[in-house]
């Protein structure tokens, strides 16, 4: 059986290889999707039938005959190549007012946002392994220095992680690539130290080059990351996987942020621990 496709181009090429073994109807469908990705990542299901010439029922079997749950589940293959082909939001509008003929207001969007967001966080505790978590604080709890790299909209992420290791006072270091110097600094890691890589699809080279470096000299590695298929998560000593909501192709970053507030204030309770039992063995010696 072969295994439902990862991403848009998996589904191109699948599409394309059984396009001639599939049946009149399936093949009309196959034309438009593949046609019109742009309206297939955020058009309604009787919408996108309607412009096909075909019925909804017609567009799930479709999906679910290249091994999707459902036709939403192939649909976010479209949305995220839409994502990554189009980084502008201003492009991104018009792209969604274009597919769907709507125009959303503040207060609607607000209400969507605010929904989705809620939605990943309430699912965020149980889809972060708890043993992951711990292993990822004791590596960082070892290293002398927590090294911090996120590039594009990961920088969010990965600027407050070394912000909030700064207040408990753990020693870090945000890779910001300042001056184009990315490649000095990452060089400047030590071998008592930790890197920690925020990255989403589609994984920037910055992050990917530095990772492979961290795992080439032994350095630990924990990454932050939205797919256990991510590049990074394969080589990583730790993969925290987090999903975040969407709307309308615009990605936020609640769960990412959670889970990086957890893992500074954990790690400021577990030093604190350090130091009150550092302190009680002083006493006794003293005694």
């Amino acid at each position: 059986m072969n295994q439902t496709p990862q991403d848009f181009n998996e589904l191109e090429a699948r599409v394309t290889e059984e396009y001639a073994s599939l049946s009149r109807r399936l093949q009309q469908t196959a034309r438009f999707l593949l046609d019109h990705p742009q309206e297939v990542a955020f058009a309604t299901v009787a919408r996108l039938a309607e412009q096909a010439g075909v019925t909804p029922s017609t567009l799930i079997r479709f999906a679910n005959s290249f091994g999707f749950k459902g036709f939403s589940e192939m649909q976010q293959l479209f949305r995220s190549r839409l994502v990554d082909e189009l980084p502008n939001y201003t492009e991104r509008i018009r792209a969604v007012r274009s597919a769907t003929g709507e125009t959303p207001d503040s207060t609607q969007l607000l209400w969507e946002f605010a929904e989705a967001n809620r939605d990943v966080l309430d699912q965020l505790p149980a889809r972060i392994d708890p043993q992951n978590l711990e292993r990822a604080l004791d590596l960082l709890e070892r290293a002398e220095i927590v090294h911090v790299l996120g590039t594009r909209r990961s920088f969010v992420v990965a600027s407050y992680a070394a912000y909030a290791f700064h207040h408990i006072e753990k020693r870090a270091f945000l890779i910001n690539g300042l001056g184009g110097m990315q490649g000095e600094q990452v060089k400047a890691i030590g071998a008592r130290d930790a890197l920690l890589v925020v990255s989403f699809s589609p994984y920037a080279e910055e992050s990917r080059q530095a990772a492979n470096e961290a795992r080439q000299r032994g350095i630990p590695l924990v990454v932050i990351t939205d797919s256990s298929l991510s590049p990074l998560a394969r080589i990583a000593d730790v993969a925290l996987i987090v999903h975040e909501a969407e709307v309308k192709s615009f990605r936020g970053l609640a769960a990412s942020l959670c889970l990086t507030q957890t893992l500074a204030i954990a790690l400021g309770v577990r030093q604190e621990k350090a130091r009150d039992h550092a302190a009680g063995d002083s006493d006794i010696e003293r005694a």
